[in-house]
């Protein structure tokens, strides 16, 4: 292996990922368990739904940048009866966190580039 190539792997690895590296390089196949079944997302189409949401209206941005925090929510430790609950960030537990925060993305994009608005309350 030259040095072309490692820094290619290198790059490509850094800038992609590796494992879509790896897959751009051998055929392509439905995502696998570690069983060996299929992978199947039962979420799929409502993460397909909310990235197909168009933002074309200056309202609905508004509305959206006011409803989707701008990072994840906080984190808690209830002490009840002398013991403590730890509540974790609520971005872990919500499945969509991805595209919901993609959505509120492309709606300030939007105020910001299209309507050219100030966004800094939004920040």
């Amino acid at each position: 292996m030259n040095v072309s190539e490692y820094t290619t792997k290198i790059l490509l690895s850094s800038w992609v990922g590796i494992d879509q590296a790896i897959a751009a390089n051998s055929p392509s196949q439905p995502l696998q368990q570690p069983g060996g079944t299929p992978k199947f997302d039962i979420l799929q189409p409502l993460r397909q739904w909310v990235n197909k949401i168009n933002v074309g209206d200056r309202k609905f941005a508004h509305r959206l940048c006011q409803l989707i925090p701008a990072q994840c929510p906080f984190e808690r430790d209830l002490k009840l009866f002398g013991r403590t609950l730890h509540i974790p960030p609520m971005c872990k537990l919500n499945p969509l966190y991805e595209e919901v925060v993609g959505l509120r993305f492309r709606a300030l994009c939007y105020l910001a580039d299209e309507c050219g608005e100030d966004i800094t309350a939004y920040c």
